[in-house]
């Protein structure tokens, strides 16, 4: 039994969403009791793949949790404690997990959200990798991967990089054109 079902979070044993979804994703949002359990679930998933991103450099530092945690509260406006709580998860799930639940965790976002979501999702990457003042190649890497499994366009991502320009790594120093 999943700890979405457990906790009341995730219906029956049948059906298709109930499977397609990770461990992962169940876990972070059971811990989220309050909400919507389709809330709970696009939660856990948007959470994670930010982890993703911070995670890349196999560094989350101080900036980055809190860039996460800001970006969290804004989507779901929870507590501090249960903002803290979920970032804490995705971060704990995404460093255990990360080589095989990347993918499967990015998908499972695609399949429950609009192209706009994904699309704001992309912007909260870029926040949160230039959270320490610099994109860095790596994460710049994977938030291009992120964006290629979640079905988003070169030039859409490239509008939304644009807006981050001044932090991305390889650009710095360089003269705008």
């Amino acid at each position: 039994m999943s700890l979405l079902r457990f906790l009341g979070l995730g219906g029956s044993d049948e059906g298709a969403s109930a499977d397609a979804e990770t461990e992962t994703v169940r876990r972070i949002a059971g811990r989220l009791e309050r909400l919507d359990p389709a809330k709970a679930r696009f939660l856990a998933a948007f959470a994670y793949v930010l982890a993703r991103v911070a995670n890349a450099d196999l560094e989350i530092d101080a900036e980055e949790t809190r860039e996460m945690e800001a970006r969290v509260r804004e989507l779901a406006h929870l507590s501090a404690e249960e903002t803290a709580l979920v970032v804490e998860i995705a971060k704990s799930q995404n460093r255990l997990l990360g080589g095989t639940e990347n993918y499967v965790v990015t998908r499972e976002f695609k399949s429950i959200t609009s192209a706009e979501e994904r699309l704001q999702l992309i912007a909260c990457l870029f926040a949160v990798a230039a959270a320490d003042g610099n994109v860095s190649s790596t994460e710049s890497s994977e938030i291009n991967a992120i964006a290629d499994e979640l079905g988003l366009s070169r030039p859409e991502v490239a509008a939304v990089r644009s807006r981050f320009r001044d932090k991305i790594g390889v650009l710095q120093g360089m003269p705008e054109r």
